[in-house]
Order: C-alpha cells, then structure tokens, then sequence
C-alpha cells in the first residue's frame, strides 16, 4: 500500500461548504468567491449560509460562566476548549465570542460583560472584551475577518471535528477536538509571530538585512507559505484591503505602510533564495495585522479565528453525520513481527 503522509492528496469527503483550488488561488465559500463574499456580508449572514441558522453572541450558560472564573493562569485557547466542553448543541456557536471575552476579562481582573441584543455577532464581541460600543470600521474589519476564516476544507482541525461526528458523536465534543487542534502552533498559531516579525523591523529601511539574516540563517518567514496554496492566498488580498480601509480611517497608517513594505522585501528574497518554491503571503500575514488594529493582543488571535471557524466545523460534523458513515482510513505497519517463547516446565 502507498502510504500518503499528512494525508496528501486523499479525497476523504464532498462538501457543499466550501471549495480549496491552491493552483488557482481561489476560495469559494457556500459557493462565493471570498473576495466577493467577505468585505460585504456580516457574518451573520456568511454563518447561515453555511449552517442554515441564526447566528448571534448569546450570554454564557451559568455552569460555563463559573468555570471560566475558577480557573487561573492557563492560555485563552486552553480555556475556549474547556468551557466548550461545557456547553450544549443549542449554546453553538453562539457562546464563543462571550466564552472568549469574559475569560479574558477575568484574566485582567474586569467582571465580564453580557452581550447586547442590539449588537452584531462581530461588535458584541468587541464589545464584550473592551466594555466600549466599537468603531464601525473597526466592527467591519473584524467581520471581514471572520468571513475570510470561517471554513477552508478539509484543514486539520475541521477534519478532526468530521472524524469525531463520524462516529455518532455530538457537535459540542466534535467542537471540542477541533479547538485541540486549532491549538497547535503548524494550524492556528501563526499569526503572532508574523506580527513579531514586523516589529522586530520596524522601519523599512531595515526590511532587508532583517529578512536575508533570517532566511540565511534556515528561519521560516512566518505569514508566508502555505500547505495548499502554490500562489498568493486569496484571503491575504481580502485581508490586506480590509487592513487598508480600517487603518486609513479609524487606525495607524505607519504600521499598515511598514506591513506593506516588509511583505515586498520578504517577497523578494524568497524568490531569490528559493526560486520556484513559490512561497506567497499567506493569510496569517494580513491577519496579524488586522487583529493587532482592533486592539487585540497575541494570546487573542488563535481564540478570535476559532469564533469564527467554530461555524465552519459545526457545518462539517453535520454534514459528515448525513453520511452515516465513520472515517477509518488504514495504516502500514512498519514494525517487527515478534514470538513468544514457550515456557519450559
């Protein structure tokens, strides 16, 4: 048997959801170019698409909300997986972005703060971490950010949320494991170290002695690459127009220009060190920047992505539940076959 590793190349499902072309770099969601789809919609309207429900942030179950203030000192994501864990199907997904903001909120020693019912999906959780009525620009970058992010195939956390509904398991534990591997650094970790690289810059006239050190020393410029993208990721461009609109009108246009400028050089080098590798700007680059434009801290990125992917997995496992059908792929052994010597009497 060939062995495929990372699963490269194997077709495990069809989906109505969204479709992954990395030759062509296109990504259509519900059947909409993301480019087209994410800087008009609101994300409640891209989650019904998807999930054919309401959407919108709801106050936390009373047994979740006493989770979140009796734990201490542990990662928001680690938090976001264990109060999920706590919910019903009917809390999804509405309780992330509150789970999210009153966990941070406790962290910094502030009483959470309820969502409100005249407020979007988006500004309710901006409003639930800072406790202000958001800018409206900085309430449609956050929209077109989670538009962007909401579902992108078979990536690793939402296969694992197939795998889980595939054995007749609930959403809440199939939600569960995909925050497990949301968590891992190679798939929803990315972000902040992009953003760190930009910092550690500074000016752009420092771009390319930073970038040659780096690449010539084997470090991987965080924010570009991507496992099936062999051109440009077509949510760094959605991204990137979203960063430009929010920074020009309620933001710090040097950092988006010093963004703007880095990504050119690192472009660059990376073809004149790895010519043909076609190593483009992924979405983590844009992210970074975006995020970091609403206010929000590092330890804040991967838990904002998972309030949004938290629709794509739910329409996964419901989708992989119609198939009635458990994932049992096979595997190569590749180990040695033992005996048992007898016992002598």
């Amino acid at each position: 048997m060939k062995v495929h590793d990372g699963l490269d190349g194997i077709v495990a499902a069809e989906t109505r959801l969204s479709s992954v072309d990395g030759e062509r770099g296109e990504l259509l969601i519900a059947g909409y170019r993301v480019e087209e789809l994410a800087p008009v919609s609101s994300f409640e309207q891209v989650g019904e698409l998807l999930l054919e429900r309401e959407i919108r942030a709801a106050a936390l179950p009373p047994h979740s909300e006493m989770l979140l203030r009796n734990i201490r000192g542990i990662e928001v994501i680690d938090a976001l997986r264990m109060a999920a864990g706590t919910l019903s199907e009917d809390d999804l997904p509405g309780a992330f972005p509150t789970i999210v903001a009153t966990y941070w909120r406790l962290l910094h020693g502030q009483e959470p703060i309820a969502p409100r019912a005249d407020l979007g999906y988006a500004a309710n959780y901006l409003y639930m971490l800072n406790g202000v009525e958001p800018h409206a620009e900085m309430v449609r970058g956050l929209e077109t950010y989670l538009n962007t992010v909401v579902d992108h195939g078979l990536n690793a956390s939402t296969f694992t949320a197939r795998v889980i509904a595939s054995t007749g398991s609930d959403l809440v534990s199939a939600v569960t494991g995909a925050v497990g591997a949301l968590k891992g650094p190679l798939h929803g970790g990315a972000p902040g170290p992009a953003l760190d690289m930009v910092f550690e810059i500074g000016d752009a006239s420092r771009a390319e002695e930073v970038l040659r050190r780096k690449i010539e020393s084997g470090e991987r410029l965080m924010g570009f690459g991507h496992r099936v993208y062999k051109v440009r990721d077509p949510r760094a461009d959605v991204l990137a127009a979203a960063a430009e609109r929010m920074f020009t009108r309620a933001g710090d246009m040097r950092l988006y220009e010093l963004t703007r400028a880095v990504e050119k050089t690192a472009l660059r080098l990376l073809e004149e060190y790895k010519p043909g590798r076609r190593l483009q700007t992924n979405v983590e680059f844009y992210t970074a920047l975006l995020l970091h434009g609403l206010g929000l801290e590092v330890p804040l990125f991967t838990p904002t992505f998972a309030i949004s992917r938290v629709i794509g997995w739910m329409a996964h496992a419901l989708e992989q539940r119609r198939t009635g059908r458990i994932i049992r792929p096979q595997s190569v052994y590749v180990g040695e076959v033992r005996t048992i010597a007898p016992c002598v009497a």
